[in-house]
């Protein structure tokens, strides 16, 4: 009995409204299968709770935390130290807790990125990204960071296209450019690399981007960051003009695998993270 230890390490998210929130599930199946003694508790934080939230996380010395909408901004005046992309994005999704300090990270653009490279190196490539919301936002980041040669950047409202065109140039050795977003586009030429980064698919397997299908050609990677369905529209007609395609499973999998070893230094075995939410989505490989 000495030798027992009943304390959890604890991990967790805060958001609200929290209930739709898979990643529970997806990362205590993956600590029970790694055989850690660790919990990750899914919060309903208000945003007139947050501070209160991450003072009480560190007080019972949780290692870290997930923070999602409307949290991302807002967190990082209670941080003490913001890793460099989140610094560029401007926001945080993932927080480490060190012996008491609060550390930033963003993983939606590392997640997305750490899927791409399961099909393609984006060294060098040319990508365009549809849409110009947080997920946009932080993908083109990560990409300019990790030597995407040119990101074309369209949105219905070009402005936040402009915004995220001048932290890629900016910030990275990236080039960038805005494309007007106006009934059906076309990909220019050249293109290698595809992102939707809409919510168009997300709940609705029949729903479709406004893009011209016959300008996705042969040998380009199409990817979607819309996890359920996995294969939206938008990906099943890619497949059938011959491109490779890329669901929004590996991202939303990536971004735990990559929460978890920033929290405890451990990689954790995606495939059960990836076999939990095909079962929550009900699909199948």
């Amino acid at each position: 009995m000495a030798d027992r230890n009943f304390r959890s390490i604890l991990t967790g998210s805060f958001s609200t409204p929290c209930g739709d929130n898979p990643t529970v599930a997806m990362i205590e199946a993956a600590y029970r299968h790694a055989g850690i003694d660790a919990r990750y508790i899914n919060c309903d934080v208000k945003a007139e709770n947050l501070a209160a939230a991450v003072a009480g996380a560190v007080a019972m010395e949780w290692v870290g935390f997930n923070c999602s909408l409307p949290h991302k901004v807002a967190v990082i005046e209670h941080l003490d130290e913001l890793a460099q992309s989140a610094r560029i994005i401007g926001a945080v999704n993932c927080v480490s807790i060190r012996d008491g300090r609060l550390i930033g990270n963003n993983t939606d653009g590392k997640g997305f990125l750490a899927s791409l490279q399961s099909v393609t190196d984006p060294a060098g490539k040319r990508v365009l990204v549809l849409g110009a919301g947080g997920a946009a936002r932080a993908i083109a980041v990560e990409l300019g960071l990790a030597g995407a040669k040119h990101l074309t950047v369209t949105n219905r409202d070009p402005d936040k296209a402009r915004t995220i065109a001048a932290l890629v140039a900016d910030n990275t050795p990236c080039g960038a450019e805005v494309m007007a977003w106006d009934g059906e586009i076309s990909v220019p030429e050249g293109t290698d690399i595809v992102i939707n980064a809409t919510s168009i698919g997300l709940g609705d397997a029949q729903a479709l981007p406004p893009i011209r299908l016959e300008t996705l050609r042969r040998g380009m990677v199409v990817a979607d960051v819309i996890p359920n369905p996995p294969m939206t529209h938008l990906l099943r007609k890619a497949r059938t003009q011959g491109c490779t395609v890329l669901d929004g499973l590996g991202m939303l999998v990536n971004q735990g695998v990559i929460g978890v070893e920033l929290w405890l230094g451990r990689k954790l075995d995606s495939g059960v993270m990836q076999r939990t939410l095909q079962e929550i989505f009900g699909v199948s490989d």
